[in-house]
C-alpha cells in the first residue's frame, strides 16, 4: 500500500498545475495602466461633481508621468525583472503594447477634458482660446503678455551653430518653424513658464469666471520672439524623462549628501517619452524624436498636453462642483480636555481616516511633547508632507528636555528633498536623527512615547497604514491604531532598537516585520488555511492591499483556491494575480475601489477555523515591501475589536457595488453587477454615513 500511495502522489503531482506559469499572472505594467482606465472612468463618470471629474483627470495624467518616469526605464534598458510577469515576454512586443495603450488613454483623456470645459462653461468657468475674446479682454491679454510673459522668455534656435537644448522633465514647451527672408527653414524651442505664472490665467469677465491657457497667450504672440522672421506653426510638446534614480554610497560622502547628489540626476534623466500636440507635423515631430534619441513607441499624440496642471482649477471656490463636506468623528473617549494616555491605557483602539479625524494623532504627538512624564518618543518618518505641525512638536519635546529619536527616511519617492530639509532643522537643536538601513528604505509607520507612571515605564504606540501627513490624512482612507500593550510596544521598542542600531534577525512576540519574517508569515498563514480548510471543509482569506504582485504569495494563494478555500481580495492599484482560470483561482474573487477617497489601508484576515487572526499595516504584498523596506504589520488582539472591523469596515469593502470594479480573467475590469433588488452599496458613503460605528457605537 505504501509503495502504491507513493505512486499516487507522484501521478498527482505531475499532473498538478505549474502554479509559476506566466499564463496565470498579469503583467505589472498593464495592470498600471488598468488603474488608469479605473481612474479615467471616474472622470468621465458624470455622477461624480464637476471638480472632483477634474480632479481625478488631474490624477490621471500625474499616474501617466510616474509610470513613464518610473516604471518605462526599466522596459527600456532591458533590465531583467524577476517574476512570472516576465517570463516569455518580449520587452519589444511589450513595448508595443504599453504604447498602443497610452496612446487610447491619452486621446481619452483629452476627450474628457472637451467634455468638461463644456460643462465647466455652462457652471460659470469658462476656458476659453485667445481669439474668441472681446477685444477689450485681448488688449488685456497683449499688456499681460507684455508685463509678465515676454521677459521670462528664452527662445532657443536649433540649427548648425546651436545644439539641441536640453528640455528639463516635463516641462510644457513650444516648437516653432519659421522661414527666414531667403525661405530658408528653421526651428526653435520656447519654454513655457507654467510655475512661475499659472497655466490658466484668469482674464477680467462680465461672464463669470474665464481662464485662458499660458501657451495659447504665448502662441498669440510667439511671432515677438523672432522679428524679422515668417512664423509658421507653433505647437505644443512635452518631454518626460527617467527620474528612477539610485542612490550611490562611498566612503568619501555621508547618506543624506549621497541622496542630494542623486536628486541632481533626477532633472536630466534620459528621455522616455515625448507627447506632441495632434496637429505637429511628422518631420517635426521626427526631428525633435531624433534629437531626443526617442523611438515610434515613445511619441504619443494628444489635444490635451499636461493636463496635471488642472489642480489649479480643482482649487476653485465652488462647493456645489464638489463633494459635500463633512466634519470627522472623533471619539468621545479623544474629545477636548480628555487625557489621551489614560483613554489609550484603558483599551486599544483603531482609528479609520479621513471618516475619523487625525487631529487625534497630532493631540497625541502634542501631548507627549508636553506631558512632564513623557521621558522619549521615537518616530519613523516617511511622508510627512509640508505642515510642519509634527516636527514642530517633536522640537518642542526635545526643548522639554525628553529624548527624542526620529528616524527619516530620506528616499521617499519624490518627498526627499523636504525629507532632508526637516531633518536638518532638527538635527540643528538636537533631535536624534538617523537613516535607517543603506539597503533598506524604511516605511514602517511607528510612533512611541515612554511614560514614567509611578515606578514603570509604561510604552504609547501608534501604528498605521499612513503616513504623519495632516494632509493626506484627509483623502486617503487608512487605518490608525493606539495600545499601550506592553507586548507590542516591547516588539516596536525592540524595532526602534534594530532601526537605529544595527539592522538584523531579532525576536518579536507579535509584529511581523519585512524583510525578515513578514512574507514567509502571511505564506504560512495561507498554508494553515489550506489545512484548515481539508480538515473542516471550509476555509476563507480575505485582504485588502494596494498592491499584489509577489509570485509566491500568488502561488499560494493559487494553491489555497485549488484545495477549496474562498479568497476575497480587494487591491486598489497593480494586481498580478489572474481571478476566476478554471482549476487555478475558481474560487478567488478580485475587486479594486476607485472613488473620493484614495484606498490606502491593508488588512489581512485568515478565518483559521473560527480562531480568526487580522493584522494590518503598512505592507503591500509585492517584492520592493517584502524585500527591500523595513515593513510592519501588527495583530489586532481583541477579539470584538477584530469581529468589527472585519464586519464594518473590511467586509463593507467586499459589498461595495457602486465604485467598485471586479478583475476578469483576461486583466481587464468592470463595474461589479449589483443583483436585482439588492441594495445600493457605495463603501465610503457607508463610512461617512456610519462613521465611528466600529468602535460599538455610532455618531
Amino acid at each position: 500500500m505504501t509503495g502504491r500511495r507513493k505512486e499516487t502522489d507522484a501521478l498527482a503531482a505531475s499532473a498538478a498545475p505549474d502554479l509559476y506559469d506566466s499564463k496565470h499572472y498579469i503583467n505589472r505594467e498593464l495592470s498600471w495602466l488598468e488603474f488608469n482606465r479605473r481612474c479615467l472612468e471616474e472622470a468621465q463618470d458624470r455622477t461624480n461633481p464637476l471638480l472632483e471629474r477634474v480632479k481625478f483627470l488631474a490624477i490621471c495624467y500625474g499616474n501617466l508621468d510616474e509610470f513613464y518616469m518610473i516604471r518605462v526605464p526599466g522596459l527600456i534598458s532591458r533590465t531583467p525583472i524577476p517574476g512570472p510577469d516576465y517570463q516569455s515576454v518580449s520587452y519589444n512586443s511589450l513595448m508595443e503594447t504599453v504604447s498602443e495603450t497610452v496612446q487610447s488613454l491619452v486621446s481619452q483623456y483629452s476627450a474628457c477634458w472637451t467634455s468638461i470645459t463644456e460643462e465647466l462653461a455652462e457652471a460659470g468657468i469658462l476656458i476659453s482660446k485667445v481669439d474668441s475674446l472681446t477685444p477689450d479682454q485681448q488688449a488685456w491679454v497683449a499688456n499681460f503678455y507684455k508685463q509678465r510673459v515676454h521677459p521670462l522668455l528664452t527662445p532657443l534656435a536649433l540649427d548648425v551653430t546651436h545644439p539641441f537644448p536640453f528640455i528639463s522633465n516635463n516641462s510644457l514647451n513650444i516648437a516653432v518653424r519659421m522661414y527666414d527672408k531667403s525661405h530658408e527653414q528653421l526651428f526653435a524651442r520656447v519654454k513655457v513658464p507654467v510655475g512661475t505664472i499659472p497655466r490658466f490665467v484668469r482674464v477680467p469677465s462680465s461672464k463669470g469666471e474665464q481662464y485662458v491657457l499660458l501657451e495659447d497667450i504665448l502662441e498669440r504672440h510667439i511671432s515677438s520672439l523672432f522679428p524679422g522672421l515668417d512664423v509658421v506653426g507653433a505647437y505644443m510638446f512635452r518631454v518626460t524623462r527617467n527620474a528612477d534614480v539610485k542612490v550611490t554610497i562611498d566612503e568619501a560622502c555621508d547618506f543624506m549628501t549621497a541622496v542630494e547628489e542623486s536628486l541632481e540626476d533626477r532633472d536630466i534623466g534620459f528621455p522616455v517619452r515625448m507627447t506632441v500636440e495632434r496637429s505637429m507635423p511628422k518631420d517635426m515631430v521626427k526631428l525633435f524624436a531624433r534629437n531626443l534619441k526617442l523611438g515610434d513607441l515613445q511619441v504619443h499624440r494628444t489635444d490635451g498636453i499636461n493636463l496635471g496642471d488642472l489642480w489649479e482649477l480643482v482649487g476653485l471656490n465652488y462647493p456645489k462642483l464638489k463633494n459635500k463636506p463633512f466634519d470627522p468623528y472623533t471619539p468621545p473617549e479623544f474629545g477636548e480636555g480628555i487625557d489621551l494616555f489614560e483613554a489609550i491605557r484603558s483599551k486599544d483602539w483603531i482609528l479609520f481616516h479621513p471618516y475619523e479625524s487625525f487631529q487625534t494623532v497630532v493631540r497625541f504627538v502634542t501631548a507627549a511633547a508636553e506631558d512632564p512624564y513623557v521621558q522619549s518618543i521615537k518616530i519613523c518618518l516617511y511622508r510627512i508632507g509640508k505642515d510642519p505641525y509634527l516636527v514642530k512638536a517633536l522640537m518642542r519635546a526635545k526643548e522639554n528636555g525628553k529624548t527624542v529619536s526620529v528616524l527619516m527616511e530620506l528616499r521617499a519617492k519624490f518627498d526627499e528633498s523636504n525629507n532632508i530639509l526637516w531633518a536638518r532643522e532638527m538635527e540643528k537643536i538636537g533631535v536624534h536623527v538617523v537613516y535607517g538601513p543603506v539597503n533598506l528604505k524604511v516605511h514602517s509607520k511607528l510612533l512611541q512615547a515612554v511614560r514614567l507612571e509611578g515606578d514603570k515605564l509604561v510604552r504609547y504606540t501608534h501604528m498605521s497604514s499612513g503616513n504623519y501627513n495632516s494632509s493626506t490624512a484627509k483623502q486617503y482612507g487608512d487605518i490608525s491604531f493606539l495600545t499601550a500593550n506592553p507586548e507590542i510596544g516591547e516588539d516596536v521598542g525592540e524595532l526602534f532598537n534594530a532601526l537605529t542600531g544595527f539592522f538584523g534577525p531579532r525576536m518579536y512576540t507579535h509584529l511581523l516585520v519585512a524583510p525578515l519574517t513578514l512574507k514567509s508569515s502571511l505564506i504560512d498563514k495561507i498554508k494553515r488555511e489550506i489545512e484548515v480548510c481539508r480538515t473542516t471543509g471550509s476555509g476563507y482569506i480575505a485582504m485588502k492591499a494596494n498592491g499584489l504582485i509577489d509570485s509566491d504569495i500568488i502561488a499560494t494563494l493559487y494553491k489555497a483556491s485549488i484545495a477549496g478555500v474562498k479568497v476575497d481580495l480587494n487591491i486598489r492599484g497593480l494586481c498580478c494575480l489572474r481571478p476566476g482560470v478554471p482549476g487555478i483561482s475558481e474560487n478567488i474573487r478580485v475587486t479594486s475601489i476607485v472613488d473620493r477617497f484614495l484606498e490606502h489601508s491593508r488588512i489581512y484576515y485568515f478565518e483559521n477555523g473560527g480562531r480568526s487572526e487580522m493584522y494590518m499595516g503598512s505592507s503591500d504584498m509585492m517584492p520592493r515591501n517584502l524585500l527591500a523596506r523595513v515593513e510592519v504589520l501588527f495583530p489586532i488582539l481583541d477579539p470584538k475589536m477584530l469581529e468589527s472591523i472585519r464586519d464594518n469596515i473590511l467586509r463593507i469593502h467586499f459589498e461595495d457595488n457602486v465604485k467598485a470594479r471586479e478583475l476578469l480573467p483576461d486583466g481587464t475590469y468592470r463595474l461589479v453587477t449589483r443583483p436585482s433588488g439588492k441594495r445600493k452599496m457605495r463603501s465610503q458613503e457607508w463610512f461617512l454615513e456610519n462613521r465611528g460605528c466600529w468602535h460599538g457605537t455610532e455618531e
